[in-house]
């Protein structure tokens, strides 16, 4: 379920082998790179400090958003008071917010080194979300590069080293970020989808289940009002027989505002119920 405590901050030698004896030649190449070893430390901070720089003038959760759809989905307010969670259970959240009322605007995924998760709200605060929901998770750790390794090899061959191979290589994340809207109360109020059962190998058609599966019903809905839950099979509303969703939009255009039986299935049992719509504003 979506916590509900807002986002606060949390901050999250190489072994040496024995060395071999160098003739005079290779003795002089080492010393002059481990010389070079502090003035390359200096170089790889520069390094990364314009690399840090770079991510901080790049919004990632604004670069890698994806709208959910093409209505331009935002919030019912002109200046929302963004509020942003963090958590680790999204699909769980996800049904939570269908049933608090909200839809999903879009999303942010994407693997980086280190990126602030404030920068997800403000990119909700300007797409105009009332509610961003922020995942991350531990992406990879490359292994760090033998350093001693590296500047003994280079003294053998007398060749030289990039600063940027001394360095070691960062632990990336996996981030993601949803954003979502406040939607006024529906006609009906539910989330469905539409099952189909994978076709076997004797039987190449496949088959879809009977009506429409509810994935979340929105509280205080009519549906909700009705016993329509999560889990059940919408099979009927008035003369409308439910095969997919767009059975569905024309059957709550149709009664809107009108007191209509209902059928659908729970625990395979069929009930038979009305439901009164809401009406249209």
């Amino acid at each position: 379920m979506v916590p509900n405590q807002p986002y606060s901050k949390n901050k999250n030698v190489n072994n040496l082998n024995n060395v071999k004896t160098f003739n005079a030649k290779k003795i002089t190449s080492a010393l002059m790179l481990f010389g070079l070893l502090s003035l390359g430390t200096v170089i790889i901070a520069t390094q990364l400090h314009a690399a840090e720089a770079n991510v901080a003038s790049v919004n990632l959760y604004a670069k890698n958003y994806k709208e959910q759809n093409g209505y331009q989905l935002k919030s019912q307010n002109a200046n929302p008071d963004t509020k942003m969670y963090v958590s680790n259970h999204k699909e769980d959240d996800n049904i939570s917010m269908l049933e608090k009322g909200y839809d999903m605007m879009g999303s942010s995924g994407f693997d980086a080194e280190n990126v602030p998760a404030d920068l997800a709200l403000q990119h909700g605060k300007n797409i105009k979300a009332d509610t961003v929901l922020v995942y991350s998770k531990y992406g990879s750790t490359k292994t760090p590069h033998g350093k001693m390794e590296l500047i003994k090899e280079a003294a053998k061959n007398g060749g030289e080293i990039d600063a940027k191979d001394l360095a070691d290589e960062a632990i990336q994340y996996q981030y993601y970020a949803s954003y979502w809207a406040k939607l006024p109360m529906p006609l009906l109020g539910v989330h469905v989808i539409k099952l189909v059962k994978a076709a076997s190998n004797e039987d190449k058609q496949a088959m879809g289940d009977r009506g429409l599966k509810i994935i979340a019903v929105i509280q205080e809905s009519p549906a909700s009002k009705a016993g329509v839950v999560k889990g059940d099979n919408l099979l009927k509303i008035g003369d409308i027989e439910l095969a997919k969703a767009d059975d569905l939009f024309a059957a709550v255009k149709r009664y809107a505002g009108q007191t209509v039986a209902v059928e659908f299935l729970h625990n395979d049992s069929l009930v038979k119920t009305t439901v009164a719509l809401n009406s249209r504003k």
